[in-house]
């Protein structure tokens, strides 16, 4: 009788305890190695294989001790049978889980080494997880015996009133596909919208683009919005910036000697300020005979938009002191007011109003 008793209960158990003893054993002492002989090779895809397996090898382990359980407890044929269904089942869903989160490490390393192809984005991890699922669950009704036919038949019939009450959502989708698919907006970016807000583009989820401004802030962009409007992106073709600054000099200035100095101090920015790019040669075009100067724009360039912030403080402060020491003469505004008296304007007046007025009075 004890040795039914054993039999009956405390076998199985023992087996499951050591299904989950024998997966952390596994854990710990398998999987780490194989971790550890994955990170020394120069093959990014079994260190991603490794990780997501690795962490579901113990709830296996479960499953197989759970399964030698039933077969050994004396159980009718239909628990038995009920059983063996939701252990398949347990582990068709694990398996979906592993491989959705196989699918999307694959892509977001995909994207990080194929910059410029598939960016790295919220948006494409999340559809391809959702693609996995929804495998994942075809085939767990396929396996509990649900026909899938009718199902996907009611899917392709209401797609359209899907698609008609989801309409916002599935134009901010698909609009946030087409952004990454042409490339022309990337995460890191720097933009400006149209609407006059800039920051670097954080990522494109399926329904906004998210947009960190300088203050740190973060400005919400409507997929479909960003599709449809004009934006400036400052990283494209390439993320060097030309840095225009506006300078004036007085009209007693030597101009050939302005436009050397000025160079000078322009080519010594370029070289030492952070931001600036020291291969470029600085250059400045006159334009403007002004009230009281005359102006040009001085053309510098930065290595991206960020950087003409410093680059201008510090043309703008070794300039300053270099016309000083040179004695040359950036002006005030001038202007001349000329100013006459009573008489003068009364002499001055004559019009045939006034005449008729003067006629008047004397009558």
């Amino acid at each position: 009788m004890g040795e039914l008793l054993i039999m009956q209960w405390i076998l199985p158990i023992l087996l499951v305890a050591g299904g989950y003893a024998g997966g952390k054993v596994f854990e710990h002492v398998v999987v780490r190695k194989l971790k550890k002989l994955a990170t020394q090779t120069s093959w990014r895809a079994d260190d991603i294989f490794v990780d997501a397996v690795g962490k579901t090898m113990p709830f296996w382990f479960v499953l197989v001790g759970i399964y030698a359980a039933v077969m050994i407890m004396p159980i009718s044929t239909r628990l038995a049978t009920l059983s063996n269904t939701l252990l398949l089942i347990g582990f068709i869903a694990s398996a979906t889980l592993v491989a959705a989160r196989l699918a999307v490490r694959y892509v977001d390393t995909y994207a990080t080494r194929v910059s410029g192809v598939l960016p790295s984005t919220t948006i494409f991890s999340n559809v391809t997880r959702a693609l996995v699922y929804i495998v994942g669950l075809l085939v767990i009704l396929q396996t509990l015996g649900v026909s899938i036919t009718p199902i996907l038949t009611a899917l392709g019939v209401g797609g359209l009133a899907v698609a008609l009450a989801l309409q916002d959502t599935l134009s901010n989708l698909f609009a946030g596909l087409q952004i990454i698919a042409s490339g022309q907006v990337k995460p890191g970016d720097f933009i400006r919208l149209e609407s006059g807000e800039e920051g670097y583009v954080v990522d494109v989820t399926w329904r906004n683009t998210t947009i960190r401004q300088l203050p740190n802030n973060m400005v919400i962009a409507p997929n479909a919005q960003l599709a449809s409007s004009r934006v400036s992106n400052f990283y494209q073709p390439d993320k060097e910036q030309a840095i225009l600054v506006q300078v004036g000099v007085s009209y007693s200035s030597d101009l050939e000697e302005v436009q050397h100095v000025t160079i000078e101090v322009a080519r010594n920015v370029m070289r030492s300020v952070d931001g600036g790019v020291p291969d470029f040669e600085p250059f400045i075009r006159y334009h403007t005979f002004a009230d009281s100067s005359i102006n040009f724009t001085v053309i510098l360039r930065g290595k991206e938009f960020v950087d003409q912030y410093l680059v201008k403080h510090e043309f703008i402060k070794q300039l300053h002191e270099r016309y000083k020491r040179e004695a040359i003469e950036i002006p005030f505004p001038i202007r001349t007011v000329h100013i006459r008296n009573e008489q003068d304007q009364t002499r001055t007046t004559s019009s045939p109003a006034a005449a008729q007025n003067k006629l008047m009075s004397s009558v």
